[in-house]
């Protein structure tokens, strides 16, 4: 691979992980400002999940859109955000594909998990401020 071809892969993986970061803390923050963290409890606990998993939640989704904005374990952070999405799809399913639908449809949870699948295979990008390891033909690199 030539350095231009380097450098375009990078940027467009930092592209990617930076505004995978920024839709993860709008997520978050759509838990905190729009239906409040309370009314989030309310929510999980009609769809059958314990209300005080909203807290954990939104932690999880807040500090990890940043760590994914800054370009901390990247790679690491992105696989761990995924089962969230899982879930979110999961409980989406029965409204239909857009997520505008009547109590939001599946595409916008299951295009989160995507990119995120997306970025833990292709690595941390440029401009990263503590790099994940890699798995490269059987062996971990940085």
């Amino acid at each position: 691979m030539s350095l231009s071809q380097n450098l375009s892969l990078q940027m467009g993986i930092t592209l990617l992980r930076v505004s995978l970061g920024v839709m993860w803390i709008a997520h978050a923050l759509l838990k905190l400002f729009v239906f409040t963290l309370p009314g989030t409890a309310q929510f999980f606990e009609s769809i059958g999940f314990p209300g005080i998993l909203a807290y954990p939640i939104f932690a999880a989704e807040l500090i990890g859109g940043i760590a994914l904005v800054l370009g901390l374990y990247a790679r690491q952070v992105a696989l761990w955000l995924i089962p969230i999405m899982a879930v979110a799809a999961g409980v989406h399913v029965p409204n239909g594909w857009v997520h505008t639908s009547p109590g939001g449809g599946w595409e916008y949870p299951v295009f989160l998990m995507a990119a995120s699948i997306a970025l833990w295979l292709m690595g941390d990008g440029a401009a990263a401020l503590r790099r994940s390891t890699r798995l490269t033909l059987g062996r971990a690199t940085a």
